[in-house]
């Protein structure tokens, strides 16, 4: 028996409950949950274009684990300017932490306040996850022939998991972030869409703990999600994976490759 199974739901609750959200490392589900990867690769596909940038911001770089890992791999060939901005304050000591010592200066600002940058200052815009693309914004901090590369959340992602939770979602929850919407914002502020790309990717949650950090985590999912309101659906779910297996659910990803044009 796994020795996870062994341990009692209250045990998996309290360990999944204690254990610090700060960043995107998510290292700590090793185990417990998997996420199959998009195909294309992303922290490798942008250390590819850091290398032909000379100036280059990430928007909500989180704890900036990806950023670092690009700059990692594109070095010695890095852009000679790297700039990151992040909304959340432990997110912002995070990444600061990280990117420093790569001469990466990380900028405070929150999620949907204008980017504190000049119009035209970057040739490259990268971001993952970010919570909304604000796409005037990122098409005014764009120097003309420049490029926005980013890997966005699709519509309906976990769902399996948010319904379980919540119940069944309305169309317009379940539509949010749909490439298709996003095309047509991000072609309204002026932008030329090179490449658009999307797939579902297989989820398992092996115990009630990753269940539990999981949410925690990524807050969006269940809004006001906490371990003693939603307790007899956690046991239920516990029981659920104990006598069936692993939970599965689906994430939503796409890729977007988008040109600011020269005029």
């Amino acid at each position: 028996m796994a020795q996870t199974h062994a341990r009692t739901f209250d045990d998996l609750v309290a360990e999944g409950a204690s254990v610090p959200t700060a960043g995107w490392d998510f290292s700590w589900f090793e185990g417990r949950a998997t996420e199959a990867r998009p195909s294309w690769g992303y922290a490798r596909s942008m250390s590819a274009r850091l290398t032909a940038a000379t100036a280059v911001l990430e928007v909500q770089t989180g704890g900036g684990e990806v950023l670092d890992h690009a700059l990692a791999t594109a070095a010695p060939h890095r852009p000679p300017l790297v700039v990151a901005t992040e909304g959340w304050a432990p997110n912002v000591a995070k990444a600061t932490a990280l990117l420093h010592p790569r001469g990466v200066p990380v900028v405070a600002s929150p999620d949907d306040a204008p980017l504190p940058f000049a119009d035209g200052a970057f040739d490259l815009v990268v971001s993952r996850h970010p919570v909304e693309p604000h796409w005037d914004e990122i098409t005014r901090v764009l120097a003309p022939g420049g490029t926005y590369f980013a890997q966005h959340v699709g519509p309906g992602s976990v769902f399996e998991l948010v319904e379980y939770f919540l119940g069944p979602q309305p169309e317009e929850g379940r539509n949010h972030r749909h490439p298709d919407r996003e095309r047509a914002d991000a072609e309204a502020a002026g932008l030329e869409i090179v490449d658009l790309r999307a797939e579902r990717l297989r989820m398992e949650f092996h115990d009630i703990g990753a269940v539990v950090h999981f949410l925690r985590k990524v807050v969006w999912m269940v809004p006001g999600f906490t371990v003693e309101r939603y307790r007899d659906r956690l046991r239920d779910l516990h029981e659920l994976i104990e006598s069936e297996g692993p939970f599965v659910a689906h994430s939503a990803r796409h890729l977007f490759d988008a040109r600011k044009p020269h005029h």
